[in-house]
């Protein structure tokens, strides 16, 4: 895969797991509106916990951006892709069956569509040796 191509998709889900994070931190409710989505008054806190664990995600794609961009280390950035794979397909899984199961609104689906389809590009990228090979 093109190097370009590579580091397009790192920027995409490095400013959306660190901004999503950060929105979430800072104003959850705002930020779940903006999502379409609502949650239960006592529940913002724990919102705002999940903020955390995203814009940590977020924090670790933009790192994997610097091991893009300056010094193309390929076996550090597929740790980045296989640890941020395996958060994104729990993340996946959890909010698709509880949607399935009604206990999230259907809004929510599209953060397991969003999680899911990155943790497939990861794994493929990196079984696949997209990362290695942008690096040569």
């Amino acid at each position: 895969m093109k190097r370009t191509l590579l580091l397009g998709y790192q920027w995409l889900t490095a400013l959306s797991d660190a901004g999503t994070g950060i929105m979430l931190l800072l104003a959850p409710e705002f930020t779940l509106r903006m999502m379409g989505v609502q949650a239960p008054a006592d529940a913002i806190v724990y919102i705002s916990y999940i903020g955390a664990f995203v814009f940590s995600v977020g924090l670790a794609c933009l790192y994997g951006v610097r091991l893009l961009t300056r010094r193309c280390e390929p076996v550090r950035l597929e740790t980045v892709w296989l640890i941020t794979a395996i958060a994104r397909a729990m993340v996946a899984a959890y909010v698709a069956s509880s949607v399935a199961t009604l206990r999230l609104e259907p809004g929510w689906i599209g953060v397991a569509l969003f999680d899911g389809a990155c943790a497939v590009v990861q794994v493929v990228g990196v079984r696949k040796g997209w990362l290695r090979a942008s690096c040569q």
